[in-house]
């Protein structure tokens, strides 16, 4: 009964403009590119990164800021309904972070690099900010966000932490490598998703009672991989287009990290663990991109304009001097191959909010319109 409780006033809670814009102390965020708000940028993005240069950020900031998007992630729309400024990133020196922190960083993994070299992959990493590193730059925070330890138990209470995703690096680095094959890539899952629910209970021991755990995202929907990875065989590809075997890779993640979020609910009866579901939302925005407002579902807005069937060059990136960007990105469900558009974000953030694509949820509350206050 307290459970279900706690879950009504939670969705009450983002359907009204007075109520969500109170409803946390501060939002904290663990992730990669999908999250990352700028922690390689804090001084300014480096010229190696690509994804620091224009036209990156020209929707929303006008300039590049270190998110892997035209404009905003999903947490800058979280962070505004709920009231709260941008999240800055952990690393920006002098930051703020009363009111929030963003730990995510691009290429960041589950599993930390010694797991990686073991498998003869340490040329793969080339960014050490996995997410046991993240908790710690979160601790490292913690002093200057709350003060003691009880006064940050207190506040992170309060708090809405949002913990991944994790796993897309952990098998973007074996399969772009060709050195591991997919079956033993499915071996390592279990070891990944334990990592991670390790993660969530060690924010738990800190404070967090309001943790959402994102799934992985369909891989075999993205143009990267359409594009590395064709195949002349058409029972290959499912019925949107999305190749199958890497789909299956992220849908037995996703399968054992349900599994995992559930099995720490129970040992946490006083939290509530949302899981929110990256994959069936962005299947369904490259199966029906219209009912999100979108035109195109798999074909890249920055990057080798009019090139093959997904306007992707491996070689005419997106911020690369060879790559041009569409002049509509609102339109398109795919950024720049990998990662996705401001409008996507925009949807998805939309679709956590009102609980059709994050669970627990409130089937009669979600039919209510949201109002973002």
């Amino acid at each position: 009964m307290l459970e279900a409780a706690a879950a009504v006033l939670f969705f009450l809670a983002v359907v009204s403009p007075v109520v969500s814009s109170q409803s946390y102390n501060a939002i904290f965020s663990f992730g990669d590119s999908i999250s990352d708000t700028g922690n390689l940028c804090t001084s300014g993005c480096p010229s190696w990164l690509t994804t620091g240069q224009p036209p990156y950020g020209n929707t929303y900031f006008r300039r590049p800021t270190g998110r892997c998007t035209d404009g905003r992630v999903v947490i800058d729309f979280l962070a505004d309904h709920f009231g709260l400024p941008m999240l800055p990133p952990s690393k920006a020196s002098g930051g703020d972070f009363k009111k929030g922190a963003n730990m995510a960083i691009i290429g960041a993994t589950t599993m930390n690099f010694d797991f990686f070299q073991k498998h003869g992959l340490g040329n793969s990493i080339w960014n050490n900010g996995p997410l046991g590193t993240q908790i710690q730059w979160f601790q490292q925070l913690t002093p200057s966000i709350c003060g003691t330890d009880s006064d940050c138990k207190s506040y992170f209470n309060s708090s809405l932490f949002i913990v991944g995703e994790f796993g897309g690096n952990d098998y973007n680095a074996p399969i772009f490598s060709g050195k591991v094959s997919m079956a033993e890539i499915r071996t390592w899952v279990p070891q990944i998703i334990d990592t991670i629910a390790s993660g969530v209970e060690t924010l738990i021991g800190l404070g967090a009672v309001e943790v959402v755990v994102p799934g992985v995202l369909p891989i075999g929907c993205f143009p990267l991989y359409l594009t590395l990875y064709p195949s002349s065989n058409k029972d290959d590809y499912d019925e949107i287009g999305c190749l199958k075997s890497f789909n299956d890779l992220s849908s037995y993640h996703n399968e054992l990290l349900k599994t995992a979020v559930s099995r720490l609910q129970t040992k946490y009866p006083g939290v509530r663990l949302m899981y929110a579901d990256f994959y069936a939302q962005v299947a369904d925005m490259v199966r029906s991109p219209d009912k999100f407002g979108l035109k195109y579902g798999l074909k890249v807005c920055c990057g080798a304009g009019g090139q093959g069937s997904y306007n992707y060059n491996n070689g005419k990136r997106c911020g690369m001097p060879e790559s041009s960007a569409c002049d509509d990105p609102e339109n398109y469900l795919v950024w720049d191959g990998i990662h996705l558009t401001d409008a996507a974000y925009n949807a998805i953030a939309d679709g956590w909010l009102d609980g059709t694509y994050c669970s627990p949820g409130n089937p009669a509350l979600n039919k209510l319109p949201l109002i973002i206050g």
